[in-house]
């Protein structure tokens, strides 16, 4: 039987990328002590008050067909989160609502890129660019980031790469697998890039209310003179720890979100009347998890850095955001791919191999900074034990 293409194009870039992942939860399953450190899904669960407010929206009814903009209050809810945050007009018209972050992706992207297209887009990256970026038909041009560069985006790096075939600078800030925050100098010079060859800017933020002390967000959407090519996307999966509920939002120049509200007419039609209604709620106040996840997570990368950073040739990379922290574990003479094989089947750690990530993480490993804090000192020790029996025996 005849397939369309873009099942071709797809092979590969989907769940394969998780394979240790599933591998690690089968044998916890199977009554194996392991410490899962692979996936970045929040530590606390979903606040009571919105899964509260979901199920008395179902109560009143609010279970009927949708539109394929969004909500009108949750639309209104964001336009006003964002006007105050950017400080500036962001009108309803500028602002679209999907299912989750990864839906929006898929969506802008199939808006702005098609066959023989070119996304620019940092490597490492989250694992599901790839497949977002190859599914419009576009090609993904690695543009690398640099240990060196605190793993953020260079311009120098993005120009090198732009051809007359260049739409779309893709970035992601703060950034997974690295927790690098862009800084307004990167964003500006980036924007400057932008402007100069006529590109789209994509911006996933979903970790932007994850910021660690010290570190200042900056977004693209900030600058005025960027407003007619920026794109941003976000949910509430990670900063209100509500991932099932697959509520995310885009926001653009409002000629951008016309053009798009076909396709996601065409998509989806609609999301759920009572997520929107939980989301409003949600995104109409300071997130009441965020603070403490923030907390946590900063100072588990410490922790982390502390016990690991120099035993048995590790190198721990201290995130800025987000939820992950990065060890390289090239001296072990191990790829990432085979450090994780063998860390899951010898000591029951479960941790994501840099390779998932792109080319730039070869020999690196992914850890999410989510299990207590009890946990996380087990799996450093375990962690270290590994790196060390490996060098032992290497001698």
């Amino acid at each position: 039987m005849r397939y369309a293409s873009v099942t071709d194009r797809l092979s590969g870039l989907g769940g394969a990328k998780w394979a240790l992942h599933a591998r690690a939860r089968a044998m916890k399953a199977a009554g194996e002590d392991i410490i899962e450190l692979t996936i970045g899904e929040p530590d606390v669960p979903t606040p009571a008050r919105f899964t509260e407010a979901a199920a008395r929206s179902m109560a009143k009814g609010r279970t009927g067909y949708s539109n394929g903009r969004g909500e009108p209050g949750l639309v209104a809810a964001l336009a006003a989160r964002y006007s105050a945050r950017r400080g500036r007009e962001i009108g309803r018209d500028q602002v679209m609502c999907l299912p989750g972050t990864q839906t929006v992706l898929y969506a802008v992207l199939r808006a702005l890129a098609e066959s023989d297209d070119e996304v620019l887009i940092g490597d490492p990256m989250y694992a599901t660019y790839e497949g977002l970026i190859t599914q419009t038909g576009a090609r993904a041009v690695p543009v690398p980031l640099k240990p060196e560069h605190g793993f953020r985006m260079q311009v120098a790096d993005a120009a090198a790469r732009i051809t007359p075939r260049t739409r779309v600078l893709f970035l992601n800030t703060p950034h997974n697998p690295t927790g690098a925050v862009l800084r307004p100098d990167d964003i500006r010079a980036l924007g400057a890039l932008a402007k100069q060859h006529d590109l789209w800017i994509l911006s996933d933020e979903v970790y932007e209310d994850m910021v660690f002390p010290g570190i200042t967000f900056t977004s693209p959407l900030d600058l005025p003179d960027l407003a007619e090519r920026v794109v941003v996307a976000s949910s509430i999966s990670k900063s209100h720890a509500a991932p099932g509920f697959r509520s995310g939002w885009c926001v653009g120049p409002a000629e951008f979100c016309a053009r798009l509200l076909p396709l996601s007419e065409t998509m989806l039609f609609g999301s759920q009347p009572f997520i929107a209604d939980l989301t409003e709620i949600a995104i109409s106040e300071p997130s009441p998890v965020a603070p403490g996840m923030v907390d946590r997570f900063s100072r588990r990368a410490a922790v982390l850095a502390q016990t690991l950073h120099g035993t048995a040739g590790l190198r721990v990379h201290r995130p800025e955001a987000g939820m992950f922290a990065l060890v390289d574990v090239r001296a072990t003479g191990l790829s990432g791919e085979a450090f994780a094989t063998c860390l899951l089947e010898q000591h029951k750690v479960a941790v994501m191999p840099g390779e998932s990530f792109g080319a730039g993480l070869s020999g690196w490993v992914r850890l999410s900074l989510t299990q207590p804090d009890d946990r996380m000192v087990e799996a450093t020790t375990r962690i270290a034990a590994h790196a060390a029996t490996i060098l032992g025996n290497a001698a």
